[in-house]
């Protein structure tokens, strides 16, 4: 069965009121999955800078903007927001002064977070040490638009189970991997055209690197088991052997529970074959 995952995960059931807030399942979600460190926490040629985690780095810098991820922790700008600002900045991409949270940042996915794992996160960044490290904002040489979309009233996530459903919520809003594994085009990711085929590249102090294709295509995932997958994601290193590159957060991903990984992987398994991108 296929299952696009834009429509698995906007279930307008809940209210912010009543979300089930959980600094645990923060702490799960952020340091794993979601791997917001990733892109918040300085990288090196061999790895996160742990003793500067969330403290903000130059994420990209190409002819059409330079990013950067901003500190997130208490010693940062954010400190003064309250916990629906930041939740509003994290899902929907706008500050308080209403200024737009531009690229590389996956507001597209962001905007399908749960009620619940939203604020479980924003709970969670409120506990993490403080980082004095300033990061200036972002710059674009492309225009921004002034919304994503219309406001977020409530979502819910589909069941935690090991399902299409739930690994679509996983390998979308919240880990992102669509976003990542997807070519952009003029408007941002080529979802309806070319959901997971791969192409997109990205720099840093490892050099130049291309994500691959994740759908069932030949030249995707068809040649690999379950398993190879499962050692790749949490792993990164390829069944013959050879290491694969950064930026993906190999290490966020070990962290995931094995019912999570299976999900994940289940959706993938469901994808509709494409060739590489080019």
């Amino acid at each position: 069965m296929r299952l696009n995952f834009v429509a698995v995960f906007l279930f307008m059931t809940t209210s912010w009121a009543t979300a089930e807030v959980s600094v645990e399942r923060g702490e799960y979600l952020v340091r794993g999955p979601a791997g917001c460190g990733n892109c918040h926490t300085p990288q090196t040629p061999t790895g996160p800078d742990m003793s500067k985690e969330f403290g903000g780095t130059l994420v990209e810098k190409n002819p059409a903007f330079e990013a950067w991820a901003v500190n997130i922790t208490p010693a940062s700008r954010i400190a003064g927001w309250s916990d629906e600002e930041l939740a509003k900045a994290i899902r929907e991409g706008i500050r308080p002064d209403g200024t737009v949270i531009g690229p590389p940042m996956p507001m597209s996915l962001y905007r399908g977070l749960s009620d619940d794992d939203l604020y479980s996160i924003v709970a969670f960044m409120r506990t993490v040490p403080a980082v004095e490290n300033e990061t200036p904002f972002s710059t674009y040489n492309i225009p921004l638009p002034s919304a994503y979309g219309p406001p977020v009233t409530s979502v819910s996530a589909p069941a935690r189970e090991v399902s299409v459903a739930y690994g679509a919520y996983l390998a979308g809003p919240v880990a992102h991997c669509t976003e990542c594994h997807t070519p952009m085009g003029e408007r941002g990711p080529k979802f309806d055209t070319h959901l997971g085929a791969g192409g997109f590249e990205f720099h840093g102090p490892w050099g130049t690197s291309v994500s691959p294709n994740l759908t069932s295509h030949a030249d995707g995932l068809a040649g690999y088991s379950d398993e190879d997958l499962k050692i790749m994601i949490t792993k990164g290193m390829r069944p013959d052997g050879s290491r694969m590159m950064p930026p993906m957060g190999y290490h966020h991903y070990a962290a995931m529970t094995s019912d999570d990984l299976d999900a994940v992987v289940m959706y993938l398994r469901q994808l509709p074959p494409l060739p590489d991108a080019h």
